[in-house]
């Protein structure tokens, strides 16, 4: 490998935009990985470069308060690197192999109090379009459906929710479940349907549809129900997956069924399910800070 690291990079970079026709925004990832490498590793070159020089940089990026999610993306773009120099400049080792990025700290889900989600589904619905809204979201939330779960349903399924109070959707995996409906979720679903037919286009059996008649897409679903936040007064916002968050950790306040949650979300392992255990523990830590005397600051 005759040349330089610099343009060693620089032929990865325009392989990956190139052959593997990867964005420029993935690209200047890459691009600021690499450049975090080679700041870390001067005078060495590629051929030469060994495990304790990765371990070093990666130690450095620690050292600078990188979080471990940044750390794992650098240290990706540095195995990509790597990997394509052994199949294209010939080199032997791969000084990233077996080393891993330490680990972040995992994000808890945000989900809205009791009182938001009260004031959010209960903001009046005006039109057919507000109406439609207002049914996805309180199905969303009354049966903890993810958003592509939300979309997908059909027309057919409508029956069963009203004489059943259930709802079957096909989840991840193309794993079928079947989770209840509430209330007010039916009696939004009922108000939607009498004016579906209004807008709905020749033979369209999706459920929930767009103004064009045409089953509605998941970035509507989005940016409406942001638009619907705001318009509540929440002052924040509010995405599809957080009305499944908000429907699991509210669900788990009341009931403190864990396992319970955990099929109704639909999730292969309760591991997963585990975290809204956290999100329960914050709100009873809130509870015993307001109301419990010894729990009070002191003035």
């Amino acid at each position: 490998m005759g040349d330089s690291r610099e343009q060693l990079v620089s032929a990865f970079l325009d392989h990956l935009a190139v052959e593997r026709r990867l964005s420029a925004a993935t690209l200047d990832a890459y691009r600021r990985g690499l450049r975090e490498l080679l700041e870390r590793t001067p005078g060495v070159g590629v051929a030469e470069m060994q495990p304790q020089h990765v371990r070093r940089a990666v130690m450095q990026l620690r050292s600078r308060g990188l979080n471990g999610r940044t750390i794992a993306r650098a240290l990706s773009s540095w195995r990509g690197f790597f990997r394509w120099l052994a199949r294209n400049r010939g080199l032997t080792a791969n000084p990233c192999a077996g080393l891993r990025a330490p680990k972040a700290p995992k994000a808890l889900p945000h989900a809205l109090a009791p009182d938001e989600a009260r004031t959010l589904l209960e903001h009046p619905s005006d039109g057919a379009l507000e109406r439609r809204d207002k049914a996805m979201f309180e199905l969303a939330y009354s049966s903890g459906l993810r958003l592509a779960e939300l979309v997908s349903l059909e027309l057919a399924a409508a029956s069963a929710v009203l004489r059943d109070a259930e709802v079957t959707v096909v989840g991840k995996g193309r794993k079928t479940r079947t989770v209840p409906v509430g209330g007010k979720a039916r009696e939004a679903l009922r108000e939607w349907l009498d004016v579906r037919p209004g807008i709905a286009g020749s033979g369209e059996t999706a459920l929930f549809i767009g103004a064009l008649g045409r089953r509605v897409n998941p970035s509507v679903v989005r940016h409406r129900l942001a638009r619907w936040a705001l318009r509540a007064g929440l002052g924040q916002h509010v995405h599809p997956h957080m009305l499944r968050h908000s429907f699991a950790s509210h669900l788990l306040q009341s009931s403190g069924d864990l396992r319970a949650v955990q099929e109704m979300l639909g999730h292969a392992s309760i591991s997963t399910t585990q975290v809204y255990t956290h999100l329960d523990f914050q709100h009873l830590a809130k509870v015993y800070d307001a109301a419990h005397p010894r729990a009070k600051k002191k003035a």
